[in-house]
């Protein structure tokens, strides 16, 4: 099958520079048969970065990209607690540069409305919209956003598609906290491959709403594409999660760009 992989990092893999490290990522997914990476934040995370820190970050994608320009996607990585540098790395890394995406993770929830401004320049320049979220049972970092501020956030821009990242962690919770929400697009990254989970968010949502992802390098590729070669789901559908679910998020600002894929 055609596989797309919506959900990579440049940490958790061997390498001294970035364009090592997406080297070695594609040497691990050419065994898998995985066509193309997303990947967002650099070889080092801060979950609450200073606006400098942002742009180190994103500077690190920019360099793997450009090694592999066929090869990954880039998501320029944003924070909600700064919002004009944000808006400024957008303008660098997707209204100007090779960049397609937004990644949100922690810092400060999605549901309140300072990411706003972030969200409302993306949706103009068509980039995929991407929010980590998690249910902890022992309790969420400072700022980490749950599926349910998702939705409120979701609930804001009605017309704007964007993903639920990890679907919540707790999957059963975090299908239902976004089920309602036509905009809304689940990523199956990162956690255990627990029988039922993909069945689950077809039964639910419809195999038209789900992405696979791996979250690697801190995963395997193996133990995330399980989630859905072994899923008791049709041929046709394993092929939309794969792929074709977000080639087609990816179609305008991929057309705007002009780029091929």
């Amino acid at each position: 099958m055609k596989i797309w992989d919506l959900h990579c990092h440049l940490s958790g893999v061997a390498g001294l520079t970035p364009e090592e490290r997406l080297s070695n990522l594609l040497r691990y997914a050419d065994r898998m048969g995985i066509e193309r990476l997303c990947i967002y934040m650099g070889m080092k995370w801060a979950q609450d970065p200073e606006p400098d820190e942002l742009q180190r970050q994103n500077d690190d994608v920019l360099r793997a990209l450009a090694k592999y320009p066929d090869r990954a996607f880039g998501f320029v990585y944003l924070s909600a607690k700064h919002v004009e540098r944000s808006l400024s790395e957008l303008e660098r890394c997707v209204a100007n540069g090779p960049m397609v995406g937004v990644k949100l993770w922690v810092a400060k929830r999605c549901s309140d409305p300072q990411i706003d401004p972030i969200i409302t320049r993306a949706a103009e320049l068509q980039a995929v919209i991407f929010q980590h979220t998690w249910f902890k049972t022992n309790g969420n970092y400072d700022g980490e956003s749950t599926p349910d501020d998702f939705a409120a956030m979701a609930r804001r821009f009605p017309k704007v598609p964007m993903i639920c990242g990890h679907t919540g962690g707790n999957w059963e919770l975090g299908i239902r906290a976004v089920k309602p929400l036509k905009n809304v697009w689940i990523d199956l990254a990162g956690s255990d491959p627990t029988a039922g989970m993909t069945e689950m968010a077809v039964r639910e949502l419809g195999a038209d709403r789900i992405l696979y992802g791996s979250d690697g390098g801190g995963r395997s590729f193996a133990s995330q594409l399980a989630k859905v070669h072994g899923a008791q789901i049709s041929d046709a559908d394993k092929q939309k999660i794969f792929c074709d679910n977000l080639r087609g998020l990816m179609q305008p600002i991929l057309k705007a760009k002009g780029i091929q894929a």
